[in-house]
C-alpha cells in the first residue's frame, strides 16, 4: 500500500530533475490515464479545432463583413451598423423576410403533419413495410439540384404534366403558369420543399416511436384508453424531445434553404420567391457588395437562435417529465 502511494505521489509531482525523456513521457501518459478531465480535453481538441476553423471563423468573418463596406476585390472599412440601417428601408429585403417566414412556417407545419402521419403508419405491422420505408426515403436521397430540375419540368409553363392532366380532365382551359406568377411560384417552391423534407421528419419520428415501450400502451389500454388518448398521453409525451430536435433541424434547413430556390426560380419572378439566403448571395456574390450581403445573412441569426431555443425548451420539458432539474 505504501509503495503504491509513493508511486502515485511521484506521478502526481511530474518529472523530477535528472529524469530522462522516456520518464517524462511516461509521467505525462500516466497523468492523462489517471485524469479523465485531461483525457477528455485531448479527445475533444480535434473536433474543437475543426469547429473553430470551419464554423466559428466563417461566422465571425461574416459578422465583421456586415459591419464594413467591403466589396469583391476591396477589403473595405468599418462603417458600424450602416448596412443594417440601409436594409431597414430596402423593400426587397423585407419582401425576402416575408417570403422566408412564409416558406419556413408553411413548409415546416406540413412536413411535420405528413411526416408524423407516415411515421405512425409505418410503425404498424403492414405488408412490405421495409420496401415502403425505402420508397419514403427516396425524395431525401435524391440530390437537391436533380429534384429541382424535375420540378422545373413539372412546373413548366408549356409542358407541365399537371397542366396536361388537368386540361385532359377538362378542369382548366389553359396551362397554369406555376413559376411565372408570384403567388403560384411561392406555393410551387413550398410544395417542392415539403416533398423533399417529409422523409427526414418521418424516418426520424419513426425511430423515436420504436423506442416507446409496448408495455405503456398495454397498461393504458387496460385502463380503457382509446386510440386518441393513447396518442395524447403516451405517444406524444414520449416523442416530445424527438419532435423538438426534428423540428429544430427542419426549421433550420428550411429557413436557410438556398439550392432549391436558386435552381428553380433564382428568386423570381420579380423577387417573389427570394429568401434571405438567396438575396444575400445575389447582393454579395453577383452584385459584388460583400458587406451588404453579409448584413442580410447576419440578420438571419436571431431567427435561427429562436429555433434553437425552441429545441432547448422541448428538451427541458422532457427533463421535467423525468423528474430532473434544470441545467
Amino acid at each position: 500500500m505504501a509503495v503504491t502511494d509513493t508511486k502515485a505521489a511521484a506521478q502526481s509531482k511530474g518529472p523530477q530533475p535528472g529524469q530522462s525523456g522516456d520518464a517524462m513521457y511516461l509521467s505525462l501518459g500516466a497523468r492523462l490515464a489517471n485524469n479523465k478531465g485531461w483525457l477528455g480535453f485531448w479527445f475533444m481538441l480535434p473536433a474543437t479545432a475543426f469547429l473553430v476553423a470551419f464554423l466559428t471563423y466563417p461566422l465571425g468573418l461574416g459578422i465583421w463583413l456586415s459591419l464594413t463596406d467591403a466589396s469583391i476585390g476591396r477589403s473595405g472599412v468599418f462603417i458600424g451598423i450602416e448596412n443594417f440601417v440601409w436594409l431597414m428601408d430596402d423593400d426587397v429585403f423585407w419582401l425576402s423576410v416575408f417570403n422566408t417566414m412564409l416558406y419556413t412556417v408553411v413548409a415546416s407545419v406540413f412536413k411535420f403533419a405528413i411526416g408524423l402521419y407516415l411515421a405512425l403508419l409505418l410503425n404498424k405491422h403492414i405488408p412490405f413495410k421495409a420496401f415502403i420505408r425505402a420508397i419514403v426515403l427516396l425524395p431525401w436521397i435524391v440530390p437537391t439540384v436533380l429534384s429541382a430540375i424535375a420540378f422545373w419540368w413539372i412546373y413548366d409553363a408549356q409542358f407541365s404534366v399537371i397542366s396536361w392532366a388537368l386540361s385532359g380532365m377538362g378542369l382548366i382551359d389553359e396551362n397554369i403558369n406555376f413559376l411565372g406568377d408570384p403567388w403560384n411560384a411561392r406555393w410551387a417552391t413550398i410544395f417542392a420543399n415539403i416533398w423533399r423534407g417529409v422523409p427526414f421528419v418521418a424516418i426520424t419520428l419513426l425511430a423515436g416511436l420504436q423506442t416507446v415501450s409496448p408495455s405503456l400502451y398495454e397498461a393504458a389500454t387496460i385502463d380503457g384508453a382509446n386510440r386518441w388518448q393513447l396518442f395524447r398521453y403516451v405517444t406524444y409525451p414520449m416523442l416530445t424531445p424527438i419532435i423538438a430536435v426534428v423540428m429544430t433541424f427542419s426549421v433550420l434547413f428550411t429557413f436557410t434553404d438556398f439550392q432549391l430556390i436558386y435552381a428553380l426560380t433564382r428568386g423570381g419572378p420579380v423577387n417573389a420567391t427570394h429568401l434571405m439566403a438567396t438575396l444575400s448571395f445575389q447582393r454579395a456574390i453577383l452584385g459584388g457588395n460583400l458587406g451588404e450581403g453579409a448584413a442580410i445573412s447576419t440578420a438571419m441569426i436571431p431567427f435561427l437562435l429562436s429555433a434553437i431555443l425552441f429545441s432547448w425548451f422541448g428538451l427541458q420539458r422532457r427533463k421535467w417529465q423525468q423528474g430532473e432539474g434544470d441545467d
